[in-house]
């Protein structure tokens, strides 16, 4: 069961995910929204190849958390997504997503 927590020696761990019951992120990019590129799985991060993202710009007076904020074709996509949520995308930076090997 996705994000059910297991028991090891009668302590609880952290929910345990598996890519086999996640919805996969190339199919409804919005499910990568508020995770960290560097946690995705392969799979998803080889249906986002070639996806711009838009993630917050650190600053000396704020450390964001590296999350995904949008996904879209293009910057300009991203931007819409921004937007339509109240975000100021003068704040973020927008990379494209290469291949992990």
């Amino acid at each position: 069961m996705p994000g059910a927590y297991r028991r090891n020696a009668g302590r609880e761990e952290a929910p345990c995910y598996n890519a086999a019951f996640m919805p996969a992120a190339g199919k409804d990019f919005r499910y990568a929204i508020g995770r960290s590129p560097d946690h995705l799985s392969l799979e998803e991060r080889f249906a986002l190849v070639n996806k711009y993202i838009a993630l917050e710009i650190y600053t000396p007076d704020a450390l964001p958390v590296r999350r995904i904020e949008a996904i879209g074709d293009s910057a300009a996509e991203c931007i819409q997504q921004l937007v339509a949520r109240g975000l100021d995308p003068a704040r973020f930076e927008f990379s494209r997503l290469l291949p992990p090997y």
